[in-house]
């Protein structure tokens, strides 16, 4: 099964949800829509891993703030994760949406504040587990620095790519790859 973890201010509706899921299948993709407040979308993810970890294997793919929601969960449960265009220390990138966000799917506004910020801190993995990670990452990408992932994730499989762009431009052309690294039988 696998877990797909959206960035900030997305949802689980996102496009990249609907790509895995006509590629591997709706019925071996999870895409929840997630609360901006990090502790409550970790433990809705948690649940679902405790819920799943038993009658299925867990694989987790998630993009930006989802990449670092997915590294915590790899780490904390042993499990493979693709990383696409992760962030590495959102509670210094997400300093910026202080004190509110907007949600791209509906186009609403949440408040966004400082003790989230430390929420996200809390949960940071200062040594990760390399060899469950795959970072796909993209040069183009204009909301995150690219070389900050590839310096802290130095030692993962990594694919690097000129050009692109923060929602990673092409990710289709990629999904044989995550299926070779997740090594998924779906």
């Amino acid at each position: 099964m696998i877990l797909y973890i959206h960035g900030f201010g997305s949802s689980g509706l996102a496009t990249k949800a609907s790509i895995l899921k006509n590629y591997f299948g709706s019925d071996n993709v999870f895409a929840p829509s997630l609360s901006h407040i990090p502790k409550l979308a970790i433990d809705t993810l948690e649940q679902f891993i405790h819920n799943c970890k038993y009658h299925k294997t867990i694989y987790i793919i998630g993009a930006s703030l989802g990449g670092y929601y997915a590294l915590y969960l790899s780490h904390k449960y042993n499990l493979k994760a693709v990383l696409i265009n992760p962030a590495v220390r959102p509670f210094d990138a997400l300093k910026k949406a202080i004190p509110s966000g907007i949600n791209y799917y509906d186009h609403s506004n949440f408040d966004f504040r400082e003790e989230y910020l430390i929420e996200l801190k809390n949960i940071f993995i200062e040594y990760p587990k390399l060899e469950n990670i795959m970072l796909l990452l993209q040069k183009g990408d204009e909301v995150l620095d690219y070389k900050e992932a590839l310096n802290f994730f130095e030692g993962s499989t990594v694919l690097l790519e000129s050009g692109g762009n923060h929602n990673y431009f092409n990710f289709e052309a990629k999904l044989d790859l995550i299926r070779e690294f997740l090594e998924l039988n779906i």
